[in-house]
């Protein structure tokens, strides 16, 4: 997902997206789920040097991005779409809202009740045995790039190091979520939970566990028939409600939890035995998936009254 928070930021996008040419690539790529450069020019019925133009400018933006790969004939260039959604914000944020963010590593959290298929592993290697729930106890879990389990949860602590006199007011945590399903399995539904401080945010159902194309950021030595990316989520919780990417999961509000500088902050991320669709969680962080992100958390704060 490309998250635009002002029209001004989206600028570039809007100018790439006021094509026909331009869309009509984006609604060819999305059906063929990639084409080569001059199998995508002879179905436009344009130059390729045309075509390299519009390419170009969808890739400026961030909705295609082009690969090389092998042929018996060379390098071949194969275009294909990153993006799964785009949420533009039209809404300013207030002008003197004060925002601390940090990242937390995939491998960062703090417990857990994991049940097999599992696993975890570091952009460079796996840690430990698949499906051995023992690893998510072992020290080298703390350089876990990515994780999945079938069912269970993971708890992570947000770090709080809003200045002291200053309340909570809107927490945002974005990151790169799928399903797990044994190897892969596009269509593969999952209900996953999100939780701050023991209270139930909402839900979103992660819809498949995917592995038809390689991730962006996926690293070569990881096994093909493995998850490959999954979805950018932004979860945000105001004083409005709880949001998913922009739409409200429940009425749970920031009010909710009376947050200051002192306050701690548990995320938990949860598939239950009793969900719907028990399909499972795969977490992405930097070096895997499509966004080379860890889990990003911003927060928006504003001065105590009658402090």
């Amino acid at each position: 997902m490309l998250h635009i928070k002002s029209l001004d930021e989206g600028l570039d996008l809007f100018k790439a997206l006021g094509s026909d040419i331009r869309v009509e690539i984006i609604k060819i790529l999305l059906n063929e789920t990639g084409m080569n450069m001059n199998e995508l020019a002879s179905r436009l019925k344009i130059t390729n040097g045309a075509l390299t133009s519009h390419i170009r400018k969808l890739e400026e933006c961030g909705i295609v991005t082009v690969s090389s790969e092998g042929t018996g004939h060379g390098n071949e260039k194969v275009c294909s779409v990153r993006l799964d959604k785009i949420l533009i914000e039209l809404q300013n944020a207030p002008r003197n809202t004060n925002v601390y963010t940090s990242d937390i590593k995939v491998g960062h959290f703090t417990n857990y009740e994991v049940y097999p298929t599992c696993g975890l592993a570091s952009s460079k290697r796996l840690i430990g045995e698949v499906d051995d729930t023992r690893y998510f106890a072992h020290p080298d879990r703390y350089e876990a790039d990515i994780l999945w389990f079938t069912k269970g949860y993971v708890d992570y602590a947000i770090p709080n190091f809003i200045p002291a006199g200053q309340k909570i007011d809107e927490i945002c945590i974005c990151a790169e979520l799928s399903s797990e399903a044994p190897g892969v399995n596009n269509v593969w539904p999952s209900d996953i939970y999100f939780y701050l401080n023991d209270t139930l945010l909402g839900t979103w159902v992660s819809p498949g566990d995917f592995g038809d194309v390689k991730g962006i950021f996926t690293p070569d030595w990881w096994f093909s028939s493995w998850n490959q990316y999954g979805m950018l989520k932004t979860l945000v919780v105001n004083h409005k409600g709880s949001f998913i990417d922009g739409i409200k999961i429940s009425d749970v509000t920031i009010d909710s939890f009376t947050l200051n500088s002192r306050s701690a902050l548990k995320l938990r991320l949860e598939v239950p035995e009793n969900a719907e669709h028990v399909g499972g969680l795969t977490i992405f962080g930097h070096g895997f998936g499509n966004y080379n992100q860890d889990i990003n958390v911003t927060i928006a704060y504003s001065p105590l009254e009658n402090i």
